[in-house]
């Protein structure tokens, strides 16, 4: 009797036990909350990334053609000088005394031409009355010939001594602004094989240039004309805008990676710009100031089974059999703009999303356009007025989400909102 009533009992704990867990401790069908969005209007573009180094348009490199010591300079770092100023001097010493020996040459070649000019006379006029041989003649006639090309010979000495004394004074080639100098009074400078420099000057530095590296993967899109921008690490705050003016063919080659430089003007009139900085550089390939935008998340949507539950999942009208759901399926053909040659065609891939209605979810199909891996450009497919499914999450984590405390440290590597 009583192992009969200790069975009753043992039976009525786990009916109870059951009950419990199926009133309250049983886990239930969460409902899952969709993230949508609308069709937006802004701005999308795709762009190139480099690296690269300011540099003024146009640096000229003052030398000497000259040897000697350097007696004075006149112009320093940062020194501003127009076209035409004198900004060093050489010692003029053994030039001046290169150029008084030419002079005392081509009058010693003068003195001698005089000379043998009368005797030419003399023996011509002996030659005339049949005094002297022709031999004779011919030789005065030689001489005197010989002495009046050593006095043109003499005279263009003279020429190049003069001219070499002027290069003893230097003279800035062009407007604008000292960048170095590379010697001090007293120092001497040999010009024989390389001209010396002594100062580097840019002639501009309110317009300068970037000189950016452009990978090879990146370079097919780059052209003149296209928009940059860039900034700085001195003025980490302000963005800079250029326009691409060169593309070189020449490649650099460095570490087995491929790059070409790319020169973009930049203006500076306020002078924040000096060369030498380093500039991280944004060039613009393509641009849509008005575009209809999704986020690219609507792409990569695709519904589940739990969706089943609460909502009809009406598939795209003339799918193809074995398209994954929220891909790009195919391509359609358009009409060539006007920048395009007519024989060209432009490929638009296709693309579908989801449209939340009432309970329905409906795929639609639409063609896209720029993608700046944040958002897509719409060519058409929707009108804007639909609700666009971006993602999913259960009620439980959106609640978890909401109620969570700001104090509480977060795991590492979790996502940020």
């Amino acid at each position: 009797m009583n192992s009969k009533k200790t069975s009753l009992i043992i039976a009525s704990v786990i009916v109870l036990a059951g009950l419990v867990w199926f009133l309250f401790m049983r886990s239930k069908d969460k409902p899952v909350v969709l993230t949508t969005e609308t069709l937006s209007k802004g701005a999308i573009s795709t762009s190139v990334t480099a690296t690269g180094t300011v540099q003024p348009v146009d640096t000229v490199t003052v030398g000497t053609q000259v040897s000697g010591t350097v007696s004075a300079l006149y112009a320093d770092f940062n020194s501003t000088v127009k076209k035409g100023q004198l900004v060093a001097e050489l010692d003029k010493t053994l030039i001046m005394a290169t150029v008084d020996q030419a002079k005392a040459g081509l009058a010693q070649a003068k003195s001698n031409e005089s000379y043998q000019a009368a005797n030419f006379n003399r023996q011509k006029q002996l030659f005339e009355t049949g005094s002297i041989s022709k031999a004779d003649y011919d030789i005065a006639l030689n001489t005197y010939q010989v002495a009046k090309a050593n006095v043109n010979s003499a005279a263009a000495q003279l020429r190049a001594a003069e001219r070499n004394l002027s290069f003893t004074q230097i003279y800035s080639p062009i407007d604008g602004v000292v960048l170095g100098r590379s010697v001090n009074i007293g120092q001497t400078l040999a010009a024989s094989f390389n001209t010396p420099t002594i100062f580097t000057i840019a002639k501009d530095i309110t317009k300068m240039q970037v000189q950016a590296k452009v990978d090879e993967a990146d370079i097919g899109n780059v052209v003149k004309g296209l928009r940059a921008t860039f900034t700085v690490d001195a003025f980490i705050d302000d963005t800079f805008n250029g326009t691409v003016k060169e593309v070189r063919l020449q490649p650099s080659i460095s570490a087995n990676v491929v790059t070409y430089s790319t020169l973009i003007d930049a203006p500076n009139d306020d002078k924040k710009l000096k060369p030498g900085m380093t500039a991280n550089i944004i060039i613009y390939t393509k641009e849509v100031k008005d575009a209809s935008l999704i986020s690219v998340q609507a792409l990569k949507f695709n519904p589940d089974s739990t969706l089943k539950k609460q909502y009809e999942l009406i598939p795209a009208t003339g799918k193809r059999k074995g398209d994954r759901p929220g891909g790009r399926k195919s391509s359609n053909s358009v009409t060539p703009g006007p920048n395009q040659a007519k024989s060209e065609t432009i490929t638009i891939p296709d693309s579908y999303v989801w449209i939340l209605q009432d309970n329905k979810l409906i795929q639609k199909k639409i063609q896209t356009g720029l993608n700046d891996n944040t958002h897509v450009q719409v060519l058409n497919g929707l009108n804007g007025n639909e609700v666009i499914v971006t993602g999913m999450e259960s009620t439980a984590a959106a609640s978890a989400a909401a109620v969570k405390s700001p104090f509480m440290p977060q795991r590492p590597g979790g996502r940020k909102r």
